[in-house]
């Protein structure tokens, strides 16, 4: 039962650093002006965030297989693992194809970029409400 507890507590870890990730990247796109800084930090931050991503999916994965969990919440859970793994994906193949002089793409991107991280954290504190009710 130990792997369990360590793994709910390696989960719970990894949640709160995914959050604080997405918190940073929004905080990017809001205060970075330059397209070119942007891309560089967001580039930076992708390989991070996915890698999280899969702790969180993995610890997850863990605590329901030895559980012998696969209720509501669970299936919930990777429903939004899974939608923020899509999110990203798509955040960053948008942001791969604009280049330097597509100021109204770039511009488009920003906008973009605020709703996909807006919806990200949004998907995970939802998770969290349901996943306590239930």
């Amino acid at each position: 039962m130990e792997l369990v507890e360590t793994s709910v507590t390696w989960h719970i870890y990894a949640i709160v650093i995914l959050v604080l990730i997405m918190i940073n990247n929004l905080v990017t796109v809001l205060r970075t002006k330059d397209y070119i800084t942007l891309v560089k930090r967001l580039k930076i931050q992708t390989p991070i965030y996915h890698s999280m991503n899969a702790v969180v999916a993995y610890t997850g994965g863990v605590v329901a297989a030895f559980s012998h969990d696969l209720s509501i919440t669970v299936v919930l859970m990777l429903v939004t693992t899974i939608f923020i793994m899509v999110l990203e994906i798509k955040r960053y193949k948008k942001m791969r194809v604009i280049k330097l002089a597509e100021i109204e793409k770039q511009n488009e991107f920003r906008l973009f970029a605020k709703k996909i991280y807006m919806m990200e954290i949004t998907a995970v504190m939802f998770t969290y409400v349901i996943s306590k009710i239930f």
